[in-house]
């Protein structure tokens, strides 16, 4: 048996157990989608949201890629965003990296890593704005896993300097955005930064005529 053929396998029988214990499971799932949260999540197979955070299809609407970047150039998570916020009216917009995140990692190096080079470069950036606080760690270790933090920090940073989350600030007073860091070591989610509707940014980033 193919690998993949496994998985096919695999879906079968949790779709058999689901019905097994609800009958209607699906087709609630299929007649409408109320997420309460946003998901903005590392691509790495380690850190799936609906398990680490114990909830069910349906209740998380996710967007995921590598070291969980919030690009101001990506139309793909800028579409996500979009329809989270004005269309399913999520009330949370979760960033959540994790520690050992290989992507993170690959930034502190000077490697050429290809075309992902242009990706890391975002990570590079916050490396930079927070060098002196980085630099000061010693521990290699210690110093990526604050990079990690201080990187959820600016993508949640990120997320309020777009219009469309300042738009749902001023009209609908949502959503709450939070920066979380999942240990891969302990399963433990830790909360590290957090902006409330209506948090006030550099003005430079701030539009006034929405």
């Amino acid at each position: 048996m193919f690998s993949y053929e496994k998985l096919l396998l695999e879906n079968k029988a949790w779709a058999a157990e689901k019905v097994s214990e609800d009958a209607d499971y699906f087709n609630r799932l299929a007649d409408i989608q109320k997420p309460e949260f946003l998901w903005i999540g590392c691509s790495d197979s380690r850190v799936p949201a609906n398990e680490i955070t114990g909830t069910q299809p349906g209740e998380i609407f996710v967007h995921r890629n590598v070291a969980n970047m919030v690009v101001h150039t990506d139309l793909n998570l800028l579409t996500v965003l979009d329809y989270a916020v004005n269309h399913l009216k999520v009330k949370h917009v979760i960033v959540c990296g994790h520690y050992g995140c290989g992507g993170v990692k690959a930034a502190t190096t000077q490697h050429n890593f290809g075309i992902i080079n242009k990706w890391l470069r975002n990570i590079k950036d916050v490396y930079r704005i927070h060098r002196d606080e980085l630099e000061s760690i010693s521990d290699e270790s210690q110093r990526v896993d604050r990079l990690v933090e201080l990187n959820v920090q600016e993508q949640v940073m990120n997320l309020a300097k777009t219009s469309i989350i300042q738009k749902a600030w001023k009209h609908d007073q949502r959503p709450a955005l939070h920066g979380w860091v999942y240990g891969l070591k302990d399963g433990i989610i830790k909360p590290v930064f957090e902006m409330m509707p209506g948090t006030h940014i550099d003005p430079i980033y701030e539009f006034d005529d929405l």
